[in-house]
């Protein structure tokens, strides 16, 4: 697993994937294999959190301490964050065989790329390409290099030690997103002549649409490119809330039931709320879209970029009736998946529990 924090190797543990207004953790032991042990979703507090962030330590104790005893889940959790103050970067570095050496020049040409203090910072790197040695050129590497503010991850971690769990792991939930699903892209993807078995030539763009909104390009299993978007259904939920008057939760509800499939004049119920709940949405789902393009874009211009050929949508907004027809302006296919492991849960619980799935795998 690439992650933030030095792994514990443990033969049950817990994928914790932290939003606004809800929990959802999912139990794996491994012994050979990946059993799915358990899983929950319960809810958070209004204002315990906020845009990828910890907002309220003891609102955010006091509800895992209440999942986790309910449901008799493990206490060691791999954890996901994602939010505005990971930074993640691509290098193109010179070949470099002694990992010291590596180290020392990943950290050098950190500090010009990173806009936070390395040494108020959690650094790591993994290499995921590279150019080969040409006539009159030394060979290159393509390194993709976190940056976390360090408070802001003990942000995360007091609430988890109070709350009697014990973290073996912190990790960018995007990475736990392209590892839920790119075990069945590999497969629907196919293979490359003169790639290796289940390597692909292509790029896949990995969506979870959540309260924040985690994108992610990746060949095979490899993350090239990742950022946060704020625009997410917390900021759509925000808008409805405020043009009826009425709680988050109830926004979220109204949401699912309207959707963006059916008319809204066959839909039941208020049509003031039924309307504006559909306007909300549309304008959500038109800032995602372009959100996606501009991320395109901007990875496209990379000078190691590798052309995206699909579009996969995953985490609760993906359940919303509707949302990846509305998306098919991209130019690219899209789809909805999740992992075959949930198969037996309800649409809306897999696509919640997809992530923490991730998270709970070892790399």
């Amino acid at each position: 697993m690439f992650s933030l924090t030095r792994q514990k190797k443990t033969g049950s543990v817990v994928g914790l994937d932290i939003e606004a207004g809800s929990i959802a953790a999912l139990e794996v032991r491994s012994n050979g294999t990946v059993e799915l042990a358990a899983s929950a979703i319960g809810p958070l507090a209004p204002g315990a959190f906020h845009e990828g962030e910890v907002v309220d330590p003891d609102s955010l104790a006091e509800g895992l301490k209440s999942l986790f005893s309910e449901h008799k889940l493990s206490k060691q959790v791999r954890l996901g964050i994602g939010n505005q103050r990971v930074v993640v970067r691509t290098l193109r570095l010179p070949a470099i065989e002694d990992p010291k050496e590596m180290e020392a020049a990943v950290r050098f040409q950190a500090q010009e790329q990173m806009p936070m203090p390395l040494d108020q910072a959690v650094l790591e790197y993994q290499v995921v390409g590279g150019v080969p040695a040409e006539e009159g050129a030394a060979p290159q590497l393509d390194v993709i290099v976190i940056a976390a503010r360090r408070d802001m991850v003990s942000s995360f971690l007091a609430p988890l030690r109070r709350a009697g769990l014990e973290p073996v792991g912190v990790d960018l939930a995007a990475f736990g997103m392209i590892r839920a699903l790119a075990g069945a892209e590999e497969i629907a993807g196919g293979e490359v002549e003169g790639a290796g078995p289940g390597h692909s030539a292509a790029a896949v763009l990995y969506c979870n649409a959540g309260d924040v909104t985690n994108l992610a390009v990746a060949r095979d299993r490899s993350c090239l490119f990742t950022r946060v978007s704020h625009v997410g259904l917390e900021q759509i939920s925000s808008r409805l809330a405020g043009a009826r008057g009425m709680s988050p939760e109830q926004a979220a509800e109204w949401l699912a039931y309207v959707g963006l499939e059916r008319p809204v004049e066959d839909i039941e119920g208020d049509p003031e709320t039924v309307a504006e709940a559909r306007r909300s949405l549309e304008e959500g789902v038109s800032a995602l879209v372009d959100e996606l393009r501009l991320s395109l874009d901007y990875y496209a211009a990379q000078e190691a970029a590798v052309p995206v050929e699909r579009i996969v949508l995953c985490g609760p907004g993906s359940a919303l009736p509707g949302m990846a027809e509305r998306m098919e302006g991209m130019g690219l296919p899209i789809a909805v998946s999740h992992p075959a492991a949930l198969a037996g849960l309800g649409e809306a619980a897999a696509a919640r529990l997809t992530l923490p799935f991730g998270l709970a795998l070892e790399s």
